[in-house]
């Protein structure tokens, strides 16, 4: 198979690997893929993960690609707080929380960085399109949560200052019924005692 004829036949794929070429392709050669490469035809992401060297890189397809070379997976923790105005902080990487393994891939378009959740706590997130795909990120009620449970240093009210939690848009925006049914689900008595603190710090705030 030649580039030409790939690249017409996975011009809608945002990242695609070896099991996608090989539906076109059974007996594909996996030399041509180091030879394109070679070219800067395309680019490798991780192992067996490849996008092609033209691709247009916006905010929403490194999502896509997040969702796809890890998963199952959806954006959250850092990544969702930023995007819902929680931080103010630029966020150096693509965050996100997986069933699988934590990982952390550092390629040429980005960092992509996944923490291992239990299967139990997939949920809490949405289905969002771009260009004709999909991704997974977040609700902000989830974001939250996801973080400080990933994060148990954030647990007084020094730490939330330290955070430069955007009350005011939490307070407006967040489900809080929505929050407290995500929370116990959970069933994690230390995260509890944190987002007690959390929500009397937010009343106060």
């Amino acid at each position: 198979m030649q580039y030409i004829e790939l690249k017409e036949q996975l011009k809608d794929f945002k990242i695609f690997n070896l099991s996608d070429i090989r539906k076109i392709e059974a007996g594909f050669d996996l030399r041509r893929l180091n030879e394109w490469q070679k070219k800067n035809y395309i680019k490798k992401i991780r192992q067996g993960f490849y996008i092609f060297s033209d691709l247009e890189i916006s905010e929403q397809t490194l999502f896509l690609i997040a969702n796809r070379i890890h998963g199952p997976s959806y954006i959250s923790l850092e990544m969702s707080l930023s995007l819902y105005g929680l931080i103010p902080e630029a966020v150096y990487g693509v965050t996100s929380v997986t069933t699988q393994k934590p990982k952390t891939f550092k390629t040429s378009i980005g960092n992509f960085i996944y923490r291992h959740i239990r299967k139990e706590l997939m949920f809490g997130y949405e289905l969002l399109e771009h260009d004709g795909h999909r991704y997974k990120i977040a609700e902000m009620e989830k974001a939250v949560l996801d973080y400080l449970y990933f994060n148990s240093n954030i647990n007084n009210e020094e730490s939330f200052i330290g955070l430069r939690f955007n009350v005011s848009q939490f307070k407006e925006k967040a489900d809080g019924e929505k929050f407290n049914k995500y929370l116990l689900a959970f069933g994690n008595k230390a995260l509890m005692k944190r987002v007690k603190k959390f929500l009397t710090y937010i009343q106060h705030a």
